[in-house]
This record gives structure tokens, sequence and C-alpha cells, in this order.
């Protein structure tokens, strides 16, 4: 379609990076190289925990003999990470990376009955206030003075409107550990919004919804020809990274009546750039294959699903954006 191809290629700088980055149109994607083992047979303890490292039975000094050398015994004074922070809040669970200062990665989970009004119960964002989160250290904490006239939103990966069906569940959306800077208008307040909404509405179809949203921060093509990953800090001192995109990774599951204890997975995987995007783009034009998020993210979706029990989800019911004003005023912050 030539006003999807010159749409994406000028207006989103996305036609030579998803040739190049993703392979979008190139057949199936590469698979990653398998991880190198560690050769030292050191055990690392899980994210978060700041617990030192165990070091297993087969650790042999690779040196040679007599060299008297012993980096690992470095982590009697600390294990210096990297730490995730993982939280786990009535409605998702968000891992935080504490270098830039954004989510890692946001885990939701919704269904119909998550998302039906209740009377008397409901969440309402004009009770909810943003907060910083006093669980992760000072150091690394995204603080509110941050985003001050940084000229961008404080954007929620998992959405408020996910969370109405209890106000406790809607407050927990508002932590800083769950926001992102996001464009304003043209992103966070209109597509971006619009996306979010196509994601609810898969529960009309679907008994439970799984999404996975996060940042990247992916390489751009200079004059020289050379990739580079470039992106603005903001904050004072600059201290938080803005995405140059985001991801979000659907997982909507249905029973398999041939199985009970089995589900049929519908599954899809969309980048967007964190910019204006026109209301006419098709929400197709930024699906990506899951193998290919992976490869950007650093994170592995479904390892443990068989390949013929996923679906693909725009080919099970169609995916695209319903237009629709969305009231978040509360998000937008004087520019500079």
């Amino acid at each position: 379609m030539i006003y999807r191809q010159a749409t994406i290629t000028s207006a989103l700088s996305l036609g030579s990076l998803g040739l190049y980055f993703w392979g979008i149109g190139g057949g199936k994607a590469a698979p990653a190289p398998p991880a190198p083992s560690d050769p030292s047979g050191m055990t690392l303890p899980p994210p978060g925990t700041g617990k030192t490292p165990q070091t297993g039975s087969n650790t042999q000094v690779p040196n040679a003999p007599g060299a008297n050398v012993n980096p690992a015994a470095f982590f009697k004074y600390g294990f210096p990470g990297p730490v995730h922070d993982m939280q786990t809040r009535s409605e998702f669970v968000s891992v935080y990376d504490r270098q830039t200062r954004n989510p890692y990665y946001v885990v939701e989970h919704i269904t119909p009955e998550s998302l039906t009004k209740v009377p008397g119960g409901n969440g309402d964002r004009k009770n909810s206030v943003f907060k910083e989160d006093e669980q992760i250290p000072l150091k690394f904490r995204g603080l509110l003075k941050n985003y001050f006239r940084s000229g961008y939103d404080r954007g929620h990966q998992a959405p408020a409107a996910d969370a109405k069906y209890s106000q406790q569940a809607m407050d927990e959306t508002f932590y800083l550990t769950n926001m992102a800077p996001q464009v304003g208008a043209g992103f966070n307040r209109d597509y971006w919004a619009h996306f979010e909404d196509f994601a609810r509405r898969l529960t009309s179809s679907y008994g439970s919804v799984r999404i996975v949203t996060g940042p990247l921060y992916l390489p751009k093509k200079g004059p020289d020809g050379k990739f580079r990953v470039t992106y603005e800090v903001v904050g004072n001192p600059p201290n938080i990274a803005v995405p140059t995109h985001f991801f979000k990774l659907i997982v909507a599951e249905k029973s398999n009546k041939r199985s009970p204890t089995s589900e049929d997975l519908a599954v899809a995987a969309f980048v967007l750039p964190n910019d204006v995007i026109p209301n006419e783009v098709p929400l197709t034009s930024f699906e990506v294959p899951v193998e290919s998020l992976e490869r950007s993210s650093g994170l592995e979706f479904l390892q443990n699903v068989p390949d013929k029990q996923k679906k693909q989800l725009c080919k099970e019911v169609k995916c695209e954006i319903i237009v629709r004003e969305f009231n978040d005023a509360g998000k937008q912050l004087p520019r500079k």
C-alpha cells in the first residue's frame, strides 16, 4: 500500500530501520545465538535479591597454575548488579531499570470481569496522584521533579483505565516505576491511548488477555551510514532516559475445548515510535515478529509454549484502533 509505505518511512522513520533491524518483509527472523556458558560455574542470584553469587563445585580458575587469581572473590564485598526491582501490584507486575529510571517491562492481566463497572467499587483517576516509588533507593529513583517542564508526559505502561475495578488498583498505576517519558499530543494522548483501548476490547473475544509493555532504545542510521543508539535524557540532573520506541506483546487466551487443561494463545507483538503518529496509520504497520522483539529488548517471551499452540492474533481478530476522545489532561506537563 503506497500510503502505508510513505507514512511509515517518511513520517515515522521506520522504513529502513524495520528492514534492517526486524527483518520485516524478509521472512522469518534469524534465531538468536545461544547464550554463552559461564566457565566459572558461578550461580548468580535472582535479580533484586542483592545476594552474593554462589560459587559452584566445578569452579576453576582459568589462569595458569600459580597465578593466584580469584576474580569471583570480589563479590564478597557485595554483588554490583544489575538489579531489576520487581514490584507486584494488584493489576500488574513491574520490573524497574535503575539505569534508565524507566520500567524494564510491565506485565498486566485484564479480563472481562476486571473491566466491568461495579457500582460503588470502581476507581476514578481523579482521585489518583502521580507518586514516587519509595521502595526504590533514592539514588536510582525516578522523581516527580524530573518530569517537570521536560516536555514529555508521564506515560503509563500499565494504563490506569485497565485498573478501574478498584481505587487501590488504579492508584498503583500512578507510581513512577510504571511511567516512562512519552510524547504527549499525537502519541500518549492519542494513538497510544487508542492502542491501549484496542487491547481492552480484546476481552470481548477472549476471557483473559495478558499484556507486556515496555520502552525500547533502538538504533538509528546516521548520515555516515552507521547505526547508533541515541536518546534524550531529562531531569535535573538529567537521569531519566526518553525511549525511542515502546512495545506491547499481547497474549490473548481462549480455552481449548478439546483439551480444557491447555489454552490456545493468540499472540501479537507491536513496536511504536515515541513520536506523533497520525490516527490514519494502520495498527498492523507496527506489528513485528516476536523473535525480533526479543532481540531488540533482550527479553524472551513464551519460550515454554509450543509453536503449534500460538496463533497469530491479527489473523484471529481485526487489529485496528478506534479513534476516541480520552480525557488525559492530567498527564500534560508544561513544556520547556
